[in-house]
């Protein structure tokens, strides 16, 4: 398949971000053929290049969130760099940054300077809080949104302490919505011909996706509590642990469902009980149904629990570490995670495009790129001779 087949073919985005909202929605759009050019400091790379593990000191997490990207430095701060953006900018279709509010201005590559260069570009400002309001200019992560959106209150065990995610969920929650984003003012500028400010705050998706908590506060006064791995619309619902010592989930939230499960576990009587004709009683009795779904399948190996809920066309799934995501044969029929040849460390598996397009598929076209590893050929594209690229050098905007 040639790059003019991808869906964002001739799309320009200019990834000024770091850690990991923004770079990770640059990585999306250029997944499905985006032309991304990662813009990096000259002394100090986005953080993502060592964050995590690494090996033969490369850090690995780079190879996958810098994917698809071309990556250049430069010093924004300087007046060669603030040009050479400008410059940049009247190329691109899209620039995504996360510094704090008033940045850009204070280098004098806010909206008003950037529209001006190309008043057709998206300017996507990915920040915790938003460019207004009594926070918008407080330092924050990914974790204050998971804390501030009702997410850890709901989460964990009830006499336990509110617990966060392990990983970066409100970033990553955040990087899906701002390439959702980007793409909505890409399709309202077909219309109007002109480009617009996309102003993203992590704290938002993270809501969004939390379900009607506001509404049901708002209408009966109602706040969700912890209730560990159960929920309070249905029941069964839990992880299990099986004879030999892994553990699996069961979902029940179709009642059809729910009367399977306690028939395949040899507790028919309760499906004739008159609370268990709706979710929200069934979780109110959810020690009875947790104690007969978990005495069943504490007596059967894994293997054997997922056979009996298949043939009664109930849902479980295991409980999977990434060893067994590796080994799993739906992530392998589906290619969710592929292999890709990278030039310093081989042969190397990795996630594959979020999903898949029948006619114009996205690839995995070549993995992080070292830093500043593209910056002549880019610039050199744009325009500049050897000389201005050398008077950047000494000024120190490269």
């Amino acid at each position: 398949m040639t790059g003019t087949t991808t869906p964002l073919h001739g799309l320009r985005v200019l990834d000024l971000a770091t850690l990991f909202a923004g770079p990770l929605a640059a990585t999306l759009l250029g997944d499905f053929g985006a032309e991304v050019i990662k813009v990096e400091h000259p002394t100090k790379p986005d953080a993502s290049r060592g964050h995590g593990p690494a090996k033969d000191g490369i850090g690995l997490w780079w190879k996958l969130l810098g994917r698809n990207k071309r990556t250049i430095t430069l010093n924004l701060s300087t007046r060669g760099g603030r040009s050479t953006l400008l410059r940049l900018a009247a190329t691109a279709d899209v620039i995504i940054e996360n510094f704090r509010p008033g940045t850009l201005e204070k280098w004098d590559l806010g909206w008003e300077e950037l529209s001006t260069a190309n008043p057709r570009l998206v300017l996507t400002r990915v920040t915790a809080f938003g460019q207004f309001g009594p926070y918008a200019h407080r330092p924050g992560f990914g974790t204050l949104a998971e804390a501030m959106s009702g997410f850890a209150a709901i989460t964990g065990e009830p006499d336990a302490p509110p617990t966060l995610p392990p990983f970066g969920l409100a970033d990553s929650i955040t990087a899906l919505a701002t390439a959702y984003a980007v793409m909505t003012a890409l399709a309202a500028r077909e219309r109007t011909g002109e480009g617009q400010v996309v102003d993203m705050a992590i704290i938002e998706p993270m809501l969004a996706v939390l379900g009607p908590q506001p509404l049901w506060y708002d209408q009966l006064g109602y706040v969700q509590q912890r209730t560990g791995n159960r929920s309070a619309n249905n029941a069964p619902r839990n992880t299990y642990r099986t004879a030999d010592g892994t553990w699996v989930a069961v979902s029940t939230s179709a009642q059809s469902i729910a009367e399977r499960v306690m028939r395949m576990v040899g507790r028919p009587d309760l499906v004739d009980e008159p609370w268990f004709a709706t979710g929200a009683e069934r979780a109110a009795h959810a020690d009875v149904l947790d104690a007969a779904v978990g005495t069943w399948i504490a007596a059967r190996t894994r293997t054997e629990v997922l056979a009996a809920f298949e043939k009664a066309e109930a849902a479980v799934a295991p409980i999977q570490d990434v060893r067994d995501v590796l080994a799993d044969p739906q992530y392998q029929a589906l290619g969710t995670v592929t292999a890709v040849d990278d030039p310093e460390l081989g042969r190397i598996r990795m996630q594959n495009v979020l999903f898949r397009l029948s006619s114009t598929p996205g690839a995995i076209r070549w993995t992080g790129r070292p830093h500043g590893a593209d910056t002549d050929e880019v610039l050199t594209e744009l325009g500049l001779t050897p000389a201005e690229l050398a008077a950047l050098r000494a000024e120190g905007a490269l």
